[in-house]
């Protein structure tokens, strides 16, 4: 017997060395650690049906990952000399095909095995293979014949496919299941424990399958006409060609022309090339991709359709995300990008990497507002995961924009009309330690004309690829299932009925909230990278310079305070300390250094200054609440607790606002009161013995680190003095909103040449109007029937607060500046 085993064995041998030939895979999860495995206990692999090259190729991952199992047998009776399985046999034989899927001998001695000896246990691992990953399309016999879909292959086709698609294979290992836990209930009953572990096997398989594959796509010319023929199109069609008194016939052709200009035409022959191309472009611009929390995503795509948003710094993100989720074993998602990018050449090639395109506002064309809503309904409920940016463009100052409701609004809204399938948002922060538009970005914030995206301006942009940007990270945070916000909103959502019109009353607070998990989600995500805690530190001194070796000293220090008190688990640090940071920067020419014989001097120079607030309002919001409480110790020796507490929390809701801090009003006396011991502990405050908290005495190195840690929020909290200055001057019932506005823009511009203030954001007009705002909101100010701004005690009270914040020169320097004319 053991003769014949031995013979069989060289066989496969030799048929898996001639596979290898031309076959070449790429795994994940393929090692006892990613698996969690006991070594303790027996292990076997499964497959979902038979086959002989899924065989192979498994066989050759477990020999070449050194997994326990490769050459043992299985714990049954007679088993054979290898720990593989398949799940079901083959549909059918050469001449006729079985009506249902019958499980494979194996599996059934398993169960026995199982079922007889209670004592023990099996770790049962699923894989899953997929040769080139081609979701299904239904274009034609070739592509059919050729691709990897969810049905199972017959023998000349699975031949076809491994020769066309064998160089990309994909081999995801999964975590393994316990046979022991599976079949407990059942010990009396084997048909129903074989039942139930075939039933989890094959749950798995089909969830792992559709994150793999995505869902069957369909020929996007039939999609395109189907968005035509929806109720709610033939609708728009109507009312369109009535209100402009045009036939039917053209209106319906240019719903058509809409549909065709926004659908994808996702190819994974695209997504093939895009691979072997952006491969190239990061080893070439890039120190590497940095992933971080990925097993988020993988979960959650094997049961929902995902919305993967992420933060908006560069044209980049695209192509990064879609990149890292393929690498990963994920099926890149559809991604919602402005119409600006439909260019020639470059246009159709994103298409076909899955990108759809919307104009920038549907006002005044409900046509097309209707024929895109369609879209995004076919995208949700036929499971497809889809990517757009909350915060809408790009943002130029390297904090996180205001979300644009738009899309979010449409996404809740489809859900509403068919909720079959969950949605699943999953938060992306894509950081970068040198974004390839930063001077670009700074031009624009110094008033220079934003350029239009064409050929020309990225064939510019490709002569910088001999260019090092760094590393780039990126980290997914934590997902937010759509239903838990309904919940939280209206719970008896699931009752209601719904059409592609309705919109219930509390659509909004429900897009409200979904809009600032999203973006507090984000930041909560945040990688700190070297060049973020040393743009911090050196924009916090007065100068922009530091001794080198005090600069060191700060910037570990710095990061130990993030480390005693985390924002969130989802943050990344840096490796390394500050010595090799300011050495990184400095290699990279983001800072100047001047050699001095008493120790040398680390300077921001030049235009570099000002490109570095983009990289520190990266990270700005993770200092902001002891940074907050510093602050309030700039012109106060010592101050009680609850008056800590207090002023805090008066302007912890701007600072949520404006900075997406993830902390509820109900929670943050706690954080502030954490904080607040934290900074004792590392001696940046003091608590005195009639139990105030003092600050350190002047020229100590604590009282130093205490007046940085102040200014990495200041110039925040200075724009809000502004405001409220203005408002104050003009007096109750003098302005309006949009005059209040202008007229802190102009100030703070003037106050920034003035002063020598760096930070584009600190005359940001969106960053004013949301101030406003949320005066508003808290109910500070209010305004009239003429939009005049009327207000109470209670904002003399917030500017009051404010002025103790501050030190005297910050408030002279406003004051000088509020009381000149705008």
């Amino acid at each position: 017997m053991r003769f014949f085993q031995g013979i069989h064995s060289l066989i496969l041998a030799f048929f898996r060395k001639i596979l290898f030939l031309w076959v070449r895979t790429d795994a994940s999860g393929n090692s006892v650690e990613a698996l969690g495995l006991d070594l303790e206990k027996p292990v076997c692999y499964v497959l979902p049906t038979s086959s002989l090259s899924s065989r192979l190729v498994l066989e050759h991952e477990v020999i070449r990952a050194d997994l326990p199992g490769a050459t043992e047998s299985l714990p049954v009776k007679n088993g054979p000399a290898h720990s593989f399985f398949f799940l079901y046999d083959r549909p059918g034989g050469l001449f006729r095909r079985r009506p249902t899927p019958t499980v494979t001998s194996e599996f059934e001695a398993l169960i026995q095995y199982g079922l007889a000896h209670p004592d023990q246990d099996v770790q049962i691992v699923p894989v899953s293979l997929f040769w080139g990953r081609s979701p299904d399309k239904e274009k034609s016999l070739v592509k059919l014949l050729l691709s990897d879909t969810w049905n199972v292959a017959g023998r000349l086709q699975k031949f076809l496919i491994i020769m066309v698609h064998g160089r990309s294979t994909y081999v995801q290992f999964n975590q393994p299941l316990s046979l022991k836990q599976v079949i407990d209930e059942y010990r009396h009953s084997e048909e129903r424990a074989q039942r139930k572990l075939a039933r989890i096997l094959r749950t798995h398989f089909g969830r792992v399958r559709q994150a793999v594959l995505g869902p069957d796509l369909s020929h996007r010319r039939t999609l395109v006409g189907s968005l035509v023929r929806t109720t709610a199109v033939k609708e728009a069609i109507r009312e369109t060609a009535a209100k402009e008194g045009v036939a039917p016939e053209k209106v319906r052709a240019k719903a058509w022309k809409y549909a065709d200009e926004i659908a994808a035409n996702m190819s994974i022959v695209t997504i093939r090339f895009l691979e072997v191309i952006l491969s190239w472009l990061w080893n070439r611009i890039y120190n590497g991709i940095a992933v971080n929390n990925i097993k988020v995503v993988k979960e959650v795509a094997q049961e929902s359709a995902v919305v993967y948003v992420p933060c908006h710094r560069s044209h980049i993100d695209y192509l990064l995300l879609s990149y890292v989720l393929y690498k990963n074993g994920l099926m890149p998602p559809h991604i919602a990008a402005g119409i600006n990018l439909n260019m020639p050449v470059v246009g159709p090639i994103l298409r076909r990497g899955g990108a759809f395109f919307m104009r920038r506002s549907f006002k005044d064309n409900p046509l097309y507002a209707t024929v895109f809503n369609e879209y995004m309904h076919v995208m949700f409920s036929r499971g497809y995961s889809v990517e757009y940016f909350v915060e809408g463009g790009r943002s130029r100052t390297g904090r996180m924009l205001q979300p644009r409701p738009g899309m979010l609004a449409m996404t809740v809204r489809s859900f509403l009309r068919n909720h079959r399938k969950p949605i699943v948002f999953v938060p992306v922060y894509i950081g970068y330690e040198k974004v390839m538009e930063g001077r670009t970005y700074l031009g624009e914030l110094r008033g220079k004309k934003k350029q239009k995206e064409s050929i020309f301006t990225l064939a510019r942009t490709a002569r910088k690829l001999s260019n090092s940007f760094g590393r780039v990270a990126l980290n997914f945070g934590d997902a937010i299932p759509l239903t838990e916000v309904l919940d939280d909103v209206h719970d008896s959502w699931r009752e209601e009925a719904y059409d592609s019109e309705y919109r219930p009353a509390w659509l909004n607070t429900v897009v409200d909230r979904l809009a600032q998990r999203v973006a507090s989600n984000i930041n909560a995500a945040v990688a700190v990278n070297p060049i973020g805690m040393t743009a911090t530190v050196l924009l916090g001194t007065e100068r922009l310079a530091m001794d080198e070796k005090q600069l060191i000293r700060l910037m570990d220090q710095y990061a130990d305070l993030l480390k005693a008190y985390p924002y969130a688990d989802t943050v990344t640090l840096p490796e390394g300390s500050g010595k090799d940071w300011v050495a990184y920067c400095e290699n990279m020419g983001l800072v100047e250094r001047q050699p001095q014989k008493l120790g040398d001097i680390i300077a921001l120079e030049g235009s570099n200054a000002i490109l570095m607030t983009y990289y520190r309002n990266n990270i700005q919001h993770l200092f902001a609440l002891p940074a907050l409480v510093a602050s309030l110790f700039e012109n106060k020796d010592a101050l009680r607790r609850d008056k800590i507490l207090f002023l805090a929390g008066v302007a912890y809701p701007y600072l949520q606002a404006e900075l997406f801090l993830q902390y509820d009003a109900d929670d943050v006396e706690k954080v502030i009161s954490r904080w607040v011991d934290v900074l004792i502990d590392q001696g940046l405050l003091t608590e005195l013995d009639d139990g105030r908290i003092a600050r350190p005495a002047e020229g100590t190195e604590e009282m130093l680190r205490l007046r940085v840690l102040s200014r990495f929020i200041i110039q925040t909290l200075e724009r809000y003095h502004i405001a409220l200055g203005i408002l104050r001057k003009n007096g109750s019932g003098k302005l309006t909103a949009v005059e209040l506005e202008e007229q802190s823009t102009l100030l703070a511009e003037r106050m920034s040449i003035l002063f020598g203030l760096n930070a584009p954001e600190f005359f940001d007009k969106s960053l004013f109007r949301n101030f406003i705002a949320h005066l508003k909101k808290n109910g500070v100010i209010t305004t009239d029937e003429n939009g005049l701004i009327s207000y109470g005690d209670g904002l003399d009270e917030v500017a009051e607060d404010a002025r103790l914040v501050l030190g005297l020169e910050k408030r002279q320097a406003i004051q000088q500046v509020t009381m000149m004319d705008a």
